[in-house]
């Protein structure tokens, strides 16, 4: 008859409720759930079961948590393994990395391995493939999304009780779009300084006017008087439209210095512990001192 779910994060309200017409009543009532974001959620679900034509009906509670990694099914045989992956060691059996998989990710059938584990998924949000490799010792993950790449590595760790871990990273596209952020930000430093100097150039000549103005004043000179109020009022248009280029180009300036920082963010959470906050101090560092090459080689190699 009725359905009502109860969950944070999914619906608007933290509810939803399906209430379907009496013509459309059936023994099975489908509910889609869309998780935005990759994260353990509680579900409690009440269901009004009775007769079609009954006014009292059965309610039936129950109370489900969805694991963390819910939209990901198994990829197709013939999809290609991703360009981008991050490598790092684990002194873990196999069969605990398995374990670990079954109980965050919804999947058909659960996995089973012994000495190689190699799985392949897909995520229904983006449709990016995730290949997950490990050999004893090493875990390799194939993904072009590095936040979905980081969420899976610090969500492993955590499992594992790892409180150190260093890794190997290679993410093309990320490394790319960082670059040409940073040049972006180099390029509005540049237009920061140029318009800086204009207005000390503006700043002087507008004295110089004023000067002049009371001079021509005193001296009873109204023509030369409106010639400098002409030419002042003209520099002072050119002041306010200056001054609105510096904020338009400091707000984008902003805007790409936080794309740079998330990055750097992201960069450390293919790390745990100590090595990514190596990996953050070490990667702002390189941006201060300007060395962008130095950068991208912490962001693969890690900060140490």
């Amino acid at each position: 008859k009725a359905v009502m779910i109860f969950a944070e994060g999914i619906f608007n309200g933290e509810s939803h409720v399906v209430h379907p017409p009496t013509n459309g009543i059936t023994s099975a009532l489908s509910v889609p759930i869309f998780p935005p974001k990759d994260v353990p959620i509680d579900l409690h679900v009440k269901t009004f079961v009775g007769h079609k034509n009954s006014s009292q009906y059965h309610v039936f509670e129950l109370s489900r948590q969805l694991p963390r990694f819910t939209l990901y099914v198994q990829a197709p045989p013939n999809t290609q393994q991703p360009r981008s992956f991050v490598s790092f060691p684990v002194n873990e059996r196999i069969n605990r990395v398995v374990m670990w998989i079954n109980q965050n990710f919804l999947l058909d059938e659960e996995i089973a391995a012994d000495t190689e584990l190699d799985l392949r998924l897909m995520a229904l949000r983006t449709g990016c493939p995730i290949f997950l490799h490990m050999v004893p010792g090493t875990i390799t993950i194939h993904c072009e999304d590095i936040d979905l790449v980081g969420d899976i590595v610090q969500a492993l760790a955590a499992s594992l009780n790892i409180e150190n871990m260093s890794s190997t990273a290679n993410f093309p596209e990320f490394i790319e779009k960082l670059k040409e952020v940073l040049v972006k930000v180099d390029e509005f430093h540049n237009v920061r300084q140029k318009l800086t100097a204009e207005m000390a150039d503006h700043s002087n000549l507008i004295r110089s006017l004023v000067v002049r103005a009371e001079d021509a004043r005193l001296m009873n000179d109204m023509n030369s008087m409106k010639q400098s109020y002409l030419k002042l009022y003209d520099l002072n248009r050119d002041l306010v439209n200056g001054y609105n280029i510096r904020c338009n180009n400091h707000s984008e300036l902003l805007a790409c210095l936080k794309i740079v920082n998330q990055g750097i963010q992201k960069a450390g959470r293919l790390r745990v512990g100590r090595p990514k906050t190596q990996v953050v101090t070490a990667c702002r560092n390189a941006i201060k001192q300007g060395d962008v090459e130095k950068l991208f080689k912490i962001i693969e190699c890690g900060g140490a």
